[in-house]
């Protein structure tokens, strides 16, 4: 998300002269030549390139070994020719194999959100044609199918997925797989694209958490240009846990994202506690009892591949939770989320010291909220002119305190009390 804001900084900064096409930057890969007259916004949209890429791949759990590379090409909105897309990606067979061009219209209203699409659109039409660089002339060209697209961004570190959970929950009766697999989501309303994403995250996350599911996914996306006219059929050829019974594996999958639905956000103290929670990452290996660690226990060596496991079933575990917990902590949930995920990939530069600012973070957003807890329940109980009624055993045990206490009469108390009364005048 904070490739997206520096994008969106960028193009508000950009003073839009149409300079000479030969300006360009190269991404720290190399896969992506980004063309356009200002080095800032270059910049910016090679790093957002560079960050939806190790996104898919991370999902992938795939390194980069790209053979083709992505030509974006920036040119200024012109107020003559309103018609031009914001994105535009070409693509094409060449005599070398296949051409991928995306034309981006850049403009201080661009929606990085388009942006964002066509790059991971162009990403994933490489790895499908990846291992074919001699394609027949006039071949049919397969594109990448929509749910998968939408599916991968929904799963992005630092998404809200709310919106998502709430659709679905809000469907009485939802697609079956087969017919959602056909949808064609270029036809429908805005109600019916949000929809039609919150499907496609539940089907990624599915697909997921299958055994393997990443390796399959790639191999999924990797015979995608030998594909029928069958989409169920192939998922049915790649994922085992689609093949008895795909529509059932399907509601069930609905079902366990419907439960996520919840009308009633945590309160900070509940949102701490689930968050201390799955902090502390539960270890599972053969013929050992379950290990309990820290984040920033994971950080001090290589992990293990039981300690993989256990970090991207935390990032699912935090996905599902962080849209439910009390707003001020959703942001922390969320760079939780990714750090897990830089660990789970073997990056652990940096990660200790991200830990420790959260956990300082939390700290003090415990003493904040615990003063204002204190300052609303005093006002409650001393300023407003009706109450809820929490606080009337307390104010009557006030008042009954401040009652003198009847004098006592023995020898002891007599002589006690007249020493009061000496001291007092």
């Amino acid at each position: 998300m904070k490739r997206v804001g520096f994008v969106l900084f960028a193009i508000a900064n950009w003073q839009l002269i149409y300079g000479a096409q030969s300006e360009h930057s190269t991404s720290p890969s190399r896969q992506f030549v980004v063309y356009g007259p200002d080095a800032k916004v270059r910049g910016a949209i090679s790093g957002l390139a560079e960050q939806t890429k190790t996104n898919l791949l991370g999902l992938l759990r795939q390194h980069d070994d790209w053979k083709t590379s992505v030509v974006v090409n920036l040119q200024p909105q012109q107020a003559n020719v309103p018609e031009i897309p914001a994105a535009d990606l070409r693509f094409s067979q060449t005599g070398f194999g296949i051409k991928l061009q995306l034309d981006l219209t850049i403009s201080k209203n661009v929606d990085v959100s388009v942006v964002e699409r066509e790059l991971l659109h162009a990403i994933l039409l490489e790895l499908i044609y990846r291992k074919q660089p001699h394609i027949i002339a006039g071949a049919v060209l397969v594109e990448p199918p929509d749910w998968l697209i939408d599916g991968a961004l929904a799963l992005s570190p630092g998404r809200d997925r709310g919106p998502l959970i709430e659709a679905v929950g809000n469907t009485e009766k939802p697609l079956p797989l087969e017919k959602f697999l056909r949808q064609r989501p270029d036809l429908v309303d805005s109600a019916g694209r949000t929809l039609y994403r919150a499907y496609a995250f539940a089907l990624m996350q599915m697909l997921l958490d299958g055994k393997n599911g990443g390796t399959q996914l790639a191999k999924y996306i990797d015979h995608l240009s030998e594909s029928s006219n069958d989409p169920l059929a192939e998922l049915k050829a790649q994922f085992p846990v689609l093949a008895d019974d795909a529509e059932r594996t399907w509601q069930l999958a609905l079902n366990r994202l419907k439960s996520l639905q919840t009308f009633r956000l945590l309160t900070f103290a509940e949102s701490e506690q689930r968050l201390d929670e799955l902090l502390r990452v539960k270890i599972s290996e053969p013929k050992k009892p379950v290990k309990l660690m820290r984040l920033d226990e994971l950080t001090q060596h290589k992990l293990s591949a039981s300690e993989k496991m256990a970090l991207d079933q935390l990032k699912r575990d935090l996905m599902f939770l962080v849209p439910q917990t009390n707003p001020v902590l959703r942001p922390i949930g969320r760079e939780y989320q990714e750090a897990a995920t830089l660990l789970a990939r073997g990056k652990r530069r940096g990660v200790q010291k991200r830990l420790s600012r959260l956990e300082l973070t939390r700290q003090q957003l415990a003493v904040r909220m615990t003063e204002i807890d204190d300052y609303l329940n005093w006002f409650e109980a001393t300023q407003m002119n009706s109450g809820s009624g929490n606080f009337t055993g307390y104010l009557k045990a006030v008042d009954q305190s401040q009652v003198p206490a009847p004098r006592r009469h023995d020898p002891l108390s007599v002589y006690v009390d007249a020493l009061e009364d000496q001291f007092e005048n």
